[in-house]
């Protein structure tokens, strides 16, 4: 048990579906009625309550609410709970024919155990279990050498050396890929995209093993699928999205045709749904976008999923955010607005279980949506949310964005006494975290020298200077990144014409 048993055991108690508590309540009054009843009555309590209180629950049970008894409670919740889904998944379900085995084995009935380790192995074979099938390679092990190798052959025992190296070799294979991943991912999540030299020598270091010199390195189709996420997630730092759409679409397909083996993780397809979704849409391929959404909603028919909280968490999530993406693309921000009451009651629903990256995400949709119509205090209030939580602070790439972004509705909103604060804010969290690359140093001096020219006309050209600035760098392989969550382009250009941001940014998207 953890050191805070309570609050462990209350999230607990609420993530059962109705069958699972009367499971649990059948089986704990069946097991020992006397000695279980006040966990039953101590889970019942729990249940019952909105937010979790112990003081309430003390004042109800006294003395008998105590660390023993909350231990008693969760564990017998977790026991309720395995044979609830004791069959409920392929590994379960090798799981539970190997403890079979064991059984059958120690009680002397051991043709019934190789039976059953027979037809185990080829479900395990099937869905490319590999380390269960080590186990039963043990038992099987086992079964010869208590009848002292009677009846078999050297080429039988070299077949059990020769399938353990291949399984292990598996394995190892896996481990290897996953490691790769791993690495590639922990500096996307906290870095961003690849914006300099050093950065994109750092991403190919990883990538380049010879592993991933061609697919047939990969030696299942797990691995296969590592293969190709690795490469997608590789291009997709660097910012070339056509090569990422590729392989994106590789790893469809590869899940598609190999639906039994994914089908107990629909959370992989769903993930590479939302991946090629984003990239189709920055790639404008809408057509792309819409039939991959399509794909995406139907996930839990195609994988036969119920839809738990942890699926309505993921349709929220990726839903959601690729919708408002694309109104925000097309210029239609009053649609992109009309999303955000779901948003929110999302966001308040899901706090818990989604992550830093997806809210950061969310808030800078959602900013930009009411820019587009010019309500500059709502941008500024869902800019804020990104800025002042501590836990997004880890997301760098997020994070810098919106310290510039505020400093342009701060100009939007003629906060001319502000707006140095804010540049210096901005400054200092970009130098702090060694995140000054080209974009970020001239959109820095850009404010700078704005900020101190009165005169009208030199502003103009201040703004026509920082507007030729970034059209040369959204030429940069490197700089492009910073266009992906503002346009600042079309921006520069609202400021330089009687068009507004919004008409603009219509207009460039028909």
């Amino acid at each position: 048990m953890s050191s805070r048993p309570s609050d462990f055991l209350f999230k607990l108690i609420k993530s059962l579906t109705r069958a699972e508590k009367r499971y649990y309540k059948i089986a704990e009054e069946a097991f020992n009625p006397l000695e279980n009843k006040i966990t039953v009555h101590i889970f019942d309590a729990i249940n019952n309550q909105d937010e979790y209180n112990d003081e309430a629950l003390k004042k109800k049970f006294g003395n008998t609410f105590n660390t023993t008894n909350k231990s008693r409670v969760y564990d017998s919740i977790l026991r309720s709970l395995d044979a609830f889904h004791a069959n409920s998944s392929i590994d379960a379900q090798i799981k539970h024919d190997l403890h079979c085995a064991e059984i059958l084995y120690k009680k002397g009935l051991y043709d019934q155990c190789a039976k059953l380790l027979m037809s185990t192995k080829k479900m395990a074979q099937k869905y490319e279990r590999h380390s269960g099938l080590f186990e039963i390679n043990l038992w099987e092990k086992k079964i010869i050498e208590k009848d002292n190798y009677s009846g078999k052959t050297e080429k039988d025992i070299n077949s059990f050396l020769h399938d353990d190296l291949l399984i292990g070799e598996k394995v190892k294979n896996f481990n290897d890929y996953w490691n790769i991943k791993s690495r590639l991912f922990m500096i996307l999540n906290k870095r961003g995209k690849v914006r300099n030299q050093e950065e994109l020598a750092n991403f190919k270091s990883i990538i380049d093993n010879t592993l991933l010199k061609t697919v047939e390195s990969a030696l299942s189709t797990e691995t296969k699928y590592l293969f190709n996420h690795i490469y997608s997630a590789y291009y997709f730092g660097v910012g070339d999205y056509t090569n990422c759409s590729d392989f994106l679409k590789r790893n469809v397909d590869l899940i598609e045709t190999n639906i039994p083996i994914f089908e107990e993780e629909p959370n992989i397809y769903f993930s590479v749904l939302t991946n090629i979704i984003y990239v189709s849409s920055q790639l404008k391929n809408y057509d792309d976008t819409f039939m991959y959404l399509r794909k995406l909603r139907e996930v839990p028919q195609k994988f036969n999923v119920d839809k738990n909280e942890d699926m309505e968490l993921k349709l929220f999530s990726s839903a959601n955010s690729i919708e408002i993406t694309i109104y925000n693309q097309l210029g239609e921000f009053e649609r992109a607005i009309e999303l955000v009451p779901k948003i929110e009651l999302g966001l308040l629903k899901y706090a818990d279980n989604l992550n830093k990256v997806r809210v950061a995400y969310f808030c800078s949709c959602i900013a930009i949506a009411y820019f587009g119509v010019a309500q500059y205090q709502q941008a500024l209030k869902w800019n804020n949310k990104i800025l002042n939580n501590k836990d997004i602070d880890d997301v760098e790439e997020a994070h810098c964005h919106a310290e510039m972004f505020n400093v342009i509705v701060h100009i939007e909103l003629k906060n001319d006494k502000i707006i140095p604060y804010m540049l210096a804010s901005a400054q200092r969290y970009l130098k702090n975290k060694k995140r000054v690359y080209k974009f970020e140093n001239v959109f820095l001096n850009f404010v700078g020298k704005m900020i101190k020219e009165k005169n009208k006309a030199a502003s103009k050209d201040l703004y026509q200077q920082f507007l030729d600035d970034i059209n040369q760098l959204r030429l940069d392989a490197f700089e492009s990144r910073a266009f992906e969550h503002f346009d600042y382009v079309s921006w520069a250009e609202s400021k330089l014409s009687s068009f507004t941001f919004r008409d603009i940014v219509e207009q460039k998207a028909k």
